[in-house]
């Protein structure tokens, strides 16, 4: 039993020390729970968004006005002291005699059961395929379970749309944030001189101005008449222009460290052309690093899209985003008697805080001397 045990910690041992970067990397990450259980819930979201008409109960834009502002229902497991299947009770509804607003109760004698894969709304996913089952709903009666908006439009499917914009703007807006970050950082450090000054200047520039403003200023300046697609492509560009500037200072300081490195002279002695020798030699062993500043400043993205939302110079209706619903939380009446239309801040704060999770894994994994 011992030698069986000695056999398996050598055959350990041996894998740990032959294995590659990216699976030591991997080995280390799973290490921290609530970087993997924050994975999970991002790739659930992405999974939601990207196959948003399927797991939406309805249209997102459909009219209800027979429930205007009702709350959510509630998903029941027990019925007569007894488990079944998944149910709702029905609305009531009633008037304020005083102030005539509507007031919605249980009505119990209306049950509906909460089923997969049901028949509702039809819709094209991805604008080819057309269909009409859902993942979840009721064959009949409503199925509310984050309430209405003030149009009767229900809030759970508007979330769910929302989370394909504010989710991938993110993905976006790093990608550009990337590329102008490596290049410019990676030129201002491989050749340094008055292209590092220059670059250096203009990237103290960019960050001595406050994010809000610039961001209000610039999505002001949009036109009018912009479709919301292109409206959408706008605010990850500006999104963007703020958020290069700490990679590229973090390439630059490791360019000018790589580029006195024995390997990186080889290079030039063997004649290697620079572009070469950037992309080739000195960019891959700033790839860990890339990948944690990536998780970490997409979180950023997505925060500035829903402020900007929020204030209303970012997406605009119909266009859904969570941003663009949290304009119906902006007063006191909403915060007193709709609170559920609040619902999308908590994804927020779901989504950010995940990518947290994620980055901080991530750093920790590829950083080699992190026990």
């Amino acid at each position: 039993m011992i030698q069986l045990f000695n056999k398996k910690k050598k055959k350990s041992e041996e894998a740990y020390y032959y294995a590659s970067e990216s699976k030591l990397i991997w080995w280390r990450f799973k290490r921290n729970k609530l970087a993997i259980v924050g994975m999970i819930i991002l790739i659930l979201l992405y999974i939601v968004g990207i196959f948003a008409e399927f797991f939406a109960p309805y249209d997102p834009n459909k009219l209800n006005s027979r429930y205007v502002y009702a709350p959510p229902q509630r998903i029941r497991f027990i019925r007569d002291g007894q488990l079944v299947r998944p149910y709702v009770y029905g609305y009531k509804m009633e008037r304020d005699p005083e102030t005539l607003q509507r007031i919605y109760l249980t009505d119990e004698s209306k049950v509906y059961p909460v089923s997969f894969f049901v028949k509702g709304d039809s819709y094209k996913l991805w604008g080819i395929w057309e269909s009409n089952i859902h993942f979840i709903g009721v064959e009949e009666g409503e199925f509310f379970p984050f309430g209405t908006d003030r149009m009767g439009r229900d809030v759970l499917s508007r979330i769910i749309y929302g989370a394909r914009i504010s989710t991938t703007i993110g993905l976006v807006g790093v990608f550009l944030s990337l590329l102008i970050g490596v290049v410019l950082g990676g030129i201002s450090g491989y050749y340094g001189g008055k292209v590092d000054f220059t670059i250096q200047r203009l990237m103290e520039v960019v960050r001595s101005i406050p994010d809000i403003p610039l961001w209000m200023a610039l999505a002001a300046a949009l036109p009018q008449y912009m479709s919301q697609i292109q409206r959408y492509f706008a605010i990850t560009v500006i999104l963007s222009l703020r958020g290069w500037t700490d990679l590229a200072r973090v390439v630059r300081s490791r360019f000018i460290t790589l580029r006195e490195e024995d390997f990186v002279i080889a290079a030039k002695l063997a004649g290697a052309k620079e572009s070469r020798i950037i992309f080739r030699h000195m960019l891959p062993s700033l790839t860990s690093h890339m990948i944690v500043s990536i998780t970490l400043s997409i979180p950023g993205m997505i925060l500035g899209e829903t402020g900007l939302s929020f204030l209303g110079l970012g997406l605009q209706s119909p266009t859904i985003s969570w941003g663009v619903l949290l304009q119906e939380a902006q007063n006191i009446r909403t915060v007193a008697l709709q609170p559920w239309l609040m619902l999308p801040a908590l994804f927020v704060i779901i989504t950010v805080l995940c990518f947290n999770f994620v980055g901080d894994g991530l750093r920790d994994a590829a950083d080699p001397y992190h026990t």
